[in-house]
């Protein structure tokens, strides 16, 4: 029943995230939804939620990056956890591809599963390190969900992201207040549905 409902949400939600889905994507979405939803008692992937809040608040959410990723892009999810937000792009989107950064060992063996089953692991590359100890890949765009809960490592990120890439951070009111901190320059999207939600997006110039 649980599936049922998070397609039911996908379809009736998706216009106001600005996406039109295939039923195909929306098949592939409920099966990465029902995957990670058995993994989720023993690794606590996300925290507990019904159908519903999963379809809008994390599956629908991470596809507003979509509006920015521009064909063929190359991408660096840092944090990636359980794939949020970048697999659901790489499932809507068959010209993107990835490479996820986890630090969790545990997680990333889901990451590798969820890719498999997903049909994108020709198009992934899971790094299981933390970013500090990588070299960031030569991509255009930069994806993390996470930084609320990492947010003294926004500075670092900040400084190993590739220059003239674009970041797409999802967080609140402890991330902008952080971004000001730094003087950082953005541009602020509020995200449907949300009051105090926001995915920034930070153009990375030479040497920042």
């Amino acid at each position: 029943m649980s599936n049922e409902r998070f397609t039911q949400v996908l379809v009736e939600r998706m216009s106001d995230y600005g996406v039109d889905l295939s039923a195909q994507t929306i098949r592939e979405l409920s099966e990465y939804y029902s995957l990670l939803m058995r993994w989720n008692e023993r690794l606590h992937l996300v925290a507990p939620c019904d159908a519903e809040e999963f379809a809008t608040r994390h599956v629908l959410e991470s596809l507003l990056l979509l509006k920015f990723l521009s064909t063929n892009a190359a991408i660096v999810d840092v944090g990636s956890g359980a794939g949020l937000p970048i697999i659901p792009c790489l499932i809507a989107r068959s010209d993107l591809s990835a490479t996820l950064i986890e630090s969790s060992q545990k997680k990333s063996v889901f990451l590798r599963e969820a890719s498999n089953r997903s049909g994108i692991a020709n198009r992934v590359a899971i790094v299981a390190k933390p970013f500090e100890q990588t070299q960031a890949p030569d991509v255009r765009f930069v994806t993390c969900r996470a930084l609320d809960e990492f947010i003294s490592k926004l500075s670092d990120l900040l400084k190993w992201s590739p220059a003239g890439a674009t970041l797409l951070l999802f967080g609140g009111e402890t991330l902008r207040k952080k971004l000001v901190e730094l003087g950082t320059q953005c541009t602020e999207v509020l995200i449907p549905n949300s009051e105090k939600r926001f995915l920034f997006v930070i153009n990375v110039g030479p040497g920042q």
